[in-house]
């Protein structure tokens, strides 16, 4: 199976760590490449360069080159794209909320908070250690990765396809990747959009000063391609409501995408979303503001609709969810205060 399918889905904290080393009191200054090399087994100078060089080497949480001299107390750190290669998955008894299931398949409405994979920081509490407890013998993606066919991110909600069958999770992972199939979600971003509807195009990859971050570049030898489109449902003024549709789905996409043309989505904290962007100075607005990230603490994204065609019937089929209850409240309470304060704001 192509290893673009890992591409498939916005995923939450996608690095992981594969060593750490706290640095003792009594340690002298001593250049980070010849540091890591006492003590990883079988490094070599010129491979922890090369680690350096790509940005996978932190101290303290901040990526720093090969010359970086650590000091005491320095928590130094590899953090990788891929996983450890002892990835093992411990089944846990953890709720599914799951919206279809037949022998192939089956849908599984996510709620916020669930990371779907182990992985740097959440090794136990997945939704991969959930599908191990409540099903036997689901087929591995190209990641040893049970069932998964595609992955929305930590604190985003809505719809994901598991497949329960090796020919379910290659005839589905060949949809996904050759963009057949449909994948709608709904976010509320800041600002006023201009057009009624767009699309965004723009290559994804890893932000050179922020790991953790998606953003775009305008070379197209940078990155992966990516196509997002994206329709107003509901204007509140100083946020909207819209629908976007994914043609391609990289990692942080609509996140990533949005944060672009300066749209955030709605209290994303890690793309800038959870500070007051728009809107007035007033102390009962800040106060509205803060009730509204007290109802939904999360960016308000929400995977609403996922098509594809069945891998065994050959039928096409559509599933469609409900918002979740934060994600509603949100929208009422906007509604309201739309409705009695003048919002009307031009980007």
């Amino acid at each position: 199976m192509n290893n673009e399918n890992e591409e498939n889905e916005l995923v939450e904290d996608e690095l992981y760590e594969h060593f750490r080393f706290d640095v003792p009191k009594g340690q002298l200054l001593l250049r980070i490449d010849k540091f890591l090399m006492n003590l990883i087994p079988n490094a070599t100078r010129n491979k922890i360069q090369n680690a350096a060089t790509a940005g996978d080497i932190y101290v303290n949480d901040l990526p720093v080159k090969s010359n970086y001299k650590v000091k005491p107390f320095d928590v130094v750190r590899i953090l990788l794209t891929h996983p450890p290669f002892e990835n093992r998955v411990d089944p846990e008894n953890i709720p599914l909320d799951i919206v279809y299931e037949d022998d192939t398949l089956l849908l599984i409405n996510k709620p916020a908070g669930l990371v779907v994979h182990p992985g740097h920081g959440n090794y136990t509490g997945t939704l991969v250690n959930a599908l191990a407890y409540h099903f036997e013998n689901l087929p591995m993606n190209s990641s040893e990765r049970p069932g998964l066919v595609h992955r929305i991110d930590k604190d985003t909600t809505g719809l994901l396809v598991i497949a329960k069958t090796e020919a379910a999770m290659t005839h589905l992972a060949k949809q996904f990747e050759a963009k057949t199939s449909e994948r709608e979600y709904v976010a509320m971003v800041w600002g006023n959009l201009k057009e009624e509807e767009g699309t965004i195009e723009g290559n994804l990859a890893r932000h050179l000063k922020d790991r953790m971050q998606m953003a775009v570049f305008a070379d197209p030898e940078i990155g992966k391609p990516a196509i997002t489109h994206y329709k107003v449902l509901e204007r509140f003024g100083y946020v909207t409501l819209i629908s976007c549709i994914l043609e391609t789905g990289r990692t942080h996409q609509i996140r990533a995408h949005l944060k672009h043309i300066g749209h955030p989505l709605f209290n994303d904290a890690r793309y800038g979303g959870d500070l007051i962007l728009k809107g007035t100075t007033f102390t009962k607005y800040k106060q509205f503001i803060d009730n509204c990230f007290k109802i939904c603490p999360r960016q308000a994204l929400h995977a609403k609709t996922l098509g594809f065609v069945h891998p065994t019937t050959g039928e096409m089929m559509r599933f469609d969810t409900e918002l979740p209850d934060d994600m509603k409240e949100l929208i009422e309470k906007w509604r309201g205060y739309s409705k009695s304060h003048m919002t009307d704001e031009e980007d």
